[in-house]
């Protein structure tokens, strides 16, 4: 048997054994709080997406059109620009058109031809259409046909030409108005540039004068370049035969004053 002090010092190592789990087992005593960063709020992040523009998707190629026959006697050949690589709607639009425009003019063509008498010892009737890209790259196309027609037993072949500026995204034509600043009296502009350069040619501009005046019908034939606005005129128009067809280009900084600011001329002010 143990004796009493010794059940005593017993006892009290087993309270401080005791004591000393419990003090193990609580909750960690709380460190002092130290400072935290004011940091702001995330703003929600919405990610945007940019097409890329449809005249950066197109590419614009010939449509050519082969046709013959025998009586009377024609062949034509046609060349007609054609948007490839998209199927939008405003692809599908300016394709229509270009390939209608080629339609009608062949019609035209074959109308007269059909009126025609066979000369024996000629070659017949012919149809030649061409065009040009006169417009910079990007969202205006601006397009030059030159249509050259020849009826068998005239005197000469006769050309004419056809002029489409088109606004790719808005997808409809541009109107020579649309340019210039509402109100503003551009035809009298453009057409005082073009006399006075007319006059300076020897073509006998002075017999023609008329088919320069300021008139819609007079600048029916525009396109869009990098040097200028290029106004047309057909054979006859301000020129004897002999002379051909005329152009001149209008330079930008001639129509500063007119152009409108956000009109589709706008880049081209410096």
């Amino acid at each position: 048997m143990q004796s009493g002090p010794r059940k005593i010092l017993s006892a009290f190592a087993l309270i401080i054994l005791f004591v000393s789990v419990l003090a193990c087992g609580s909750t960690p005593t709380a460190l002092p709080a130290t400072n935290t960063p004011n940091v702001p709020p995330m703003e929600a992040f919405t990610p945007t997406f940019t097409p890329i523009p449809l005249y950066q998707v197109v590419n614009l190629v010939s449509n050519p059109t082969n046709d013959a026959g025998t009586s009377p006697v024609y062949t034509v050949q046609a060349e007609t620009p054609f948007l490839q690589r998209s199927e939008d709607q405003r692809v599908i639009n300016f394709n229509n058109e270009m390939a209608l425009l080629t339609q009608e003019e062949i019609a035209k063509f074959k109308d007269n031809v059909a009126q025609t008498q066979p000369i024996p010892g000629l070659a017949g009737s012919a149809y030649v259409q061409k065009y040009q890209l006169l417009s910079p790259p990007g969202n205006l196309i601006s397009i030059k046909f030159s249509i050259n027609i020849y009826i068998e037993g005239a005197a000469h072949p006769g050309t004419h030409s056809r002029t489409v500026t088109y606004d790719l995204e808005a997808g409809a034509d541009l109107s020579l108005a649309q340019l210039f600043k509402p109100g503003s009296n551009y035809l009298e502009q453009i057409a005082n540039y073009c006399i006075a350069q007319l006059k300076t040619r020897n073509i006998g501009f002075e017999a023609f004068t008329s088919g320069a005046q300021p008139l819609p019908e007079n600048y029916g034939n525009w396109n869009i370049t990098p040097d200028g606005l290029l106004i047309t005129f057909d054979e006859y128009q301000v020129a004897a035969y002999a002379a051909g067809a005329q152009e001149v280009v209008v330079p930008y900084a001639e129509l500063q004053s007119i152009i409108a600011p956000n009109g589709p001329l706008a880049g081209f002010l410096h």
